[in-house]
């Protein structure tokens, strides 16, 4: 049962990568539009490399799109710039920067292309291994979402990881500070209302 849960899926995206505004979205559109929707805070997307290994590890669901990363990351982008639930934070290998065109033909369209894909937002660049094991660890407590691209290109995968759109860490902070500074108000007071008292 659980091989049909997997593979159902990928059945299902094997539809075509372009589509323009007149035409019809690519036949995995719907799917990852839903599952992106159902993510949240601490989730990530990763749109992975062809090479990307498929984990077994519970949290972690993929589904190969039949694109390349750049056309999928746009998509992404597209998609979570409409939503106000959560905002992204993009990550690249920092190896992608020194791999070359004659190394790995095609790297830099690949390159060009990923940056348009991002809309202006920018990637912060990380050892490949260090954002493979950051994502692997948030795994066993948070969702992960792995798109599995046509793309053969070394240390081209993109990490996205998923923030609250509408509390960023700055009202956090303020929200601590202020709870912080209330408790301390009270605790002062009780101790006044204490040698007041006695």
């Amino acid at each position: 049962m659980k091989l049909i849960f997997w593979f159902f899926p990928l059945m299902l995206l094997l539809g075509g990568c372009g589509s323009s505004p007149d035409q019809t979205p690519p036949l995995w559109a719907g799917i990852v539009e839903k599952e992106v929707d159902a993510l949240g805070i601490q989730n990530w997307i990763i749109v992975a490399e062809s090479s990307f290994p498929v984990v077994t590890r519970g949290g972690v669901r993929t589904l190969v799109v039949d694109c390349e990363i750049p056309q999928i990351v746009d998509f992404i982008v597209n998609h979570l710039e409409k939503s106000e639930t959560v905002t992204p934070s993009f990550s690249t290998a920092r190896e992608l920067s020194f791999v070359s065109n004659d190394r790995a033909p095609g790297i830099d369209d690949l390159r060009e292309q990923l940056n348009e894909a991002l809309h202006g937002h920018k990637a912060r660049q990380m050892d490949n291994r260090s954002l493979t094991l950051l994502a692997q660890s948030d795994a066993s407590k948070y969702a992960i979402l792995v798109l599995k691209s046509k793309t053969a290109l070394p240390y081209s995968s993109v990490f996205i990881e998923l923030d609250s759109g509408y509390w960023d860490r700055e009202s956090e902070d303020r929200l601590r500070q202020e709870m912080k500074a209330a408790q301390e108000r009270g605790r002062k007071q009780l101790i006044e209302s204490n040698e007041t008292n006695n």
